[in-house]
């Protein structure tokens, strides 16, 4: 708009506003600080604002407040870029994903469609630095773990196996040409990837236990063994698998590609929880793997530690993004639900429901917002994102057990979410370290001794 136009469009508003109440509400509130807020206000929470400020309540009722999870206001720490880049996600999981995700949740099947519309979104690989990731803070890979996860679980899974476990591997422990091939591709999810660490026989104990191995036989390495519950690996174009080199007995990674000779993934059926990831069961059988798709600085299972501690912490932030949902959800079913004549959310034992449910996500939410912050100031260990790990997810299973208490019968149908919450929250609890594991580590650094098993 030309400053002519702005002119007369300032000169036109001055005409219909009363003055007399301009002053007046000038008196109560500051009203530059209030404009400056309301610009930076998105489209939609513009229109939220205006529905509550002109809405009529009904003769004898009371304007209800609005779901929110966020009730310390933890975004407002946020800057206005990061703000927006947290709603954009938000309106996407609302608009394009809430609407599929229980009708596939119950099919078992994973809706390929969605991945060019995540592309559009430019924030896999966040943290990264080049190789066309958005190098944000971890702060906001966190937030962006609960936006997906408060939606749906499963889909959180696909995104952090790939942005973070899958992606996270080659950044850390790939040479300069394997990250050149590989993560442009897989920042615009133009390649899928996925990473086999849990094996049939061994998992907590995989560090010490594996059974994959690889072997170097002049010409190639050569893989055997199996791996378990690895998710995105049916359509995933490459698979870090880790193996323990007979000779060294060291651990070592590789990018075994799904083309690759001997290698087999097999879907994993019948599960009760994330049943939209597409887990498999990889059967390697001579699998040959060239020295060019070695891991080339991954020579121990430290190298594998390191991506875990990154990636341990927004599977916390997943876990308060799966409590979140269940509150939410779980909130608006008691302000529409009556018994006796009234909204169960009026009802004394509900709201003490609701608030005990409120007061684990409030802590949970300021624990792992605190776990990023270290985490962008360089100063995290493995046994802070452990303690996060064991937190969020025991509280998140009392958070969704608690709302699926207040929705009765409801709770166990999947129309109204909580249920799948319930159940995706049995495997937060497990993967990416048990409580048990997690537990250790965190015992292990705050009295020096190790209690794990020798």
């Amino acid at each position: 708009m030309s400053l002519l136009g702005k002119i007369k469009s300032t000169m036109g508003l001055l005409k219909e506003v009363d003055l007399n109440k301009l002053a007046t509400i000038n008196e109560k509130i500051d009203l530059k600080q209030a404009m400056d807020a309301l610009g930076d206000l998105d489209d939609r929470q513009l229109k939220g604002l205006m529905k509550m400020l002109t809405s009529k309540a009904k003769k004898g009722q009371h304007q209800l407040p609005p779901i929110d999870g966020d009730f310390y206001n933890l975004d407002l720490k946020l800057s206005s870029a990061q703000r927006d880049l947290q709603m954009k996600v938000r309106n996407f999981m609302e608009d394009e994903i809430r609407p599929l995700v229980n009708d596939h949740w119950n099919r078992a099947k994973f809706p390929m469609e969605i991945i060019p519309k995540f592309a559009k979104l430019n924030i896999t690989g966040v943290p990264y630095e080049g190789y066309d990731c958005p190098n944000m803070p971890f702060l906001m890979e966190g937030i962006i773990a609960q936006e997906i996860a408060r939606v749906d679980v499963s889909i959180s899974t696909f995104f952090g196996v790939h942005s973070g476990l899958a992606m996270g591997s080659i950044y850390l422990c790939g040479s300069e040409e394997q990250k050149q091939e590989w993560l442009p591709k897989m920042q615009k999810l133009e390649k899928i990837g996925a990473f086999g660490l849990t094996e049939p026989n061994v998992g907590s104990a995989v560090s010490q236990g594996m059974e994959t191995t690889c072997k170097y036989d002049g010409e190639n390495w050569v893989l055997n063994g199996q791996k378990k519950w690895i998710g995105n690996a049916t359509f995933a174009d490459v698979i870090i698998i880790w193996a323990k080199d007979i000779d060294s007995k060291r651990v070592k990674g590789f990018l075994v590609r799904k083309e690759n000779t001997g290698f087999k993934a097999e879907k994993i059926e019948d599960k009760m929880a994330l049943r939209i990831v597409q887990n498999a069961l990889i059967t390697l059988t001579d699998c040959k793997v060239p020295e060019s798709d070695r891991l080339q600085n991954a020579n121990s299972f430290k190298d594998t530690a390191k991506v875990l501690k990154m990636t341990r912490a927004g599977v916390a932030w997943q876990a308060v993004g799966c409590a979140r949902g269940a509150y939410e959800s779980a909130l608006k079913y008691t302000k529409k639900r009556e018994q006796f004549g009234r909204p169960i959310a009026s009802y004394q034992l509900i709201q003490n429901h609701l608030v005990e449910m409120l007061s684990n996500l409030t802590a949970m939410q300021t624990m792992v917002f605190r776990l990023s912050e270290m985490q962008d100031q360089d100063i995290l260990t493995d046994e802070h994102a452990s303690l996060a790990k064991v937190y969020c997810s025991m509280r998140t299973r009392d958070v969704v057990s608690r709302a699926r208490e207040v929705l009765g019968g409801n709770g166990i149908l999947l129309e109204h979410d909580v249920a799948r919450f319930v159940a995706d929250a049995e495997a937060i609890y497990s993967y990416e370290g048990t409580k048990e594991i997690n537990s250790l580590i965190v015992g292990r650094a705050i009295t020096g001794y190790s209690a794990f098993v020798n």
